[in-house]
């Protein structure tokens, strides 16, 4: 009995800190603490600037050896893939208008790695797991930002020139990206980082993670979800009961274990990305049902999320 409270309070230490910051942003939103103004500058400055240097710093600062680390991303690239299709293939029988089906996809395959995902990594392990989990993020970045324009791309227009354009704008103008691309060739060529800018980088790098998820938690709207329909529903299932369960299974089959079996579920266990509505309604998509996915598998995500961490080190696999 003592074994399972201990568990269930380990689980409780990564997920909680989230849950609570998430619902300080809801609390600060109706006291007007915060509004849609300072919602939306300090996502940008999340993502723009203090994002992009936690992931540098991450990285330069490791000591990881990142070249032992491709089995983990080749996998993590092959699985997503592979999750990609099967999500596609699933909701283009279940839903036939094509609005919804693109971003049913989206919500049900692209996860929030660059700021849930990390929140949880960074409370599971710390520096040394923000480092490696970093690679990781720019691997499945570049690879979401692909699928999610085959999805949102009306058929028979996914070849041309115009998704062509828009994937490499997407990728070529990335902070995150670009910062961690950075990261990668500072720290392979060991080029060193004066103290002063190290200093300040960390200053940004510090506020990121509680703004994020202030600002995370100040757009939720859940009052969005009462006309919605079974669509929001089917999409959150995909992304947090079938993508944890099938990627993180087949990761254990494959034989991961440890650190990398664990960034493997907690990226996989992530809410659908705040960045899925933001292409929805670029590219013509259901924004709405964008929106509501959003706030579904945000909030539920500390349900499942911290269901899985329970089972996996009750096993002793991570």
């Amino acid at each position: 009995m003592e074994g399972i409270i201990e568990q269930l309070q380990f689980s409780a230490s990564i997920t909680g800190p989230i849950c609570l910051m998430l619902v300080l942003g809801v609390v600060f939103k109706r006291m007007n603490l915060i509004n849609e103004n300072f919602i939306e500058v300090a996502s940008r400055m999340v993502f723009q600037v203090t994002l992009p240097a936690m992931l540098f710093l991450s990285i330069v600062g490791s000591h990881h050896d990142f070249s032992s680390s491709a089995a983990l991303i080749i996998f993590g690239l092959v699985a997503n893939f592979s999750f990609f299709l099967f999500t596609t293939i699933m909701t283009k029988r279940a839903f036939r208008d094509p609005r919804d089906q693109g971003v049913i996809i989206q919500g049900g395959f692209r996860a929030n790695t660059a700021i849930i995902g990390l929140a949880y990594v960074a409370n599971t392990y710390s520096d040394a797991g923000v480092a490696l989990a970093a690679i990781y993020v720019a691997a499945t970045t570049v690879l979401y930002n692909i699928q999610a324009v085959i999805a949102l791309t009306p058929k028979g227009e996914t070849t041309g020139p115009k998704a062509s354009a828009l994937i490499l704008k997407t990728l070529t103008k990335n902070p995150l990206i670009i910062s961690i691309l950075l990261g990668v060739v500072c720290y392979f060529l060991a080029v060193p980082i004066p103290d002063i800018v190290t200093q300040a980088g960390h200053y940004f790098a510090n506020m990121t993670l509680p703004l994020a998820l202030l600002c995370t938690g100040g757009s939720l709207d859940m009052r969005s979800l009462k006309d919605d329909k079974s669509s929001a529903w089917f999409s959150t299932a995909f992304k947090l009961v079938l993508s944890p369960i099938m990627i993180t299974g087949a990761a254990l089959l494959y034989g991961f274990r440890g650190i990398d079996l664990g960034l493997i579920f907690l990226m996989s266990a992530s809410p659908t990305a705040a960045a899925s509505y933001v292409m929805a309604r670029a590219m013509g998509g259901n924004a709405t049902l964008a929106a509501n996915i959003i706030a579904l598998t945000t909030v539920f995500s500390l349900l499942s999320c911290t269901l899985g961490i329970f089972i996996l080190s009750s096993l002793q696999l991570i």
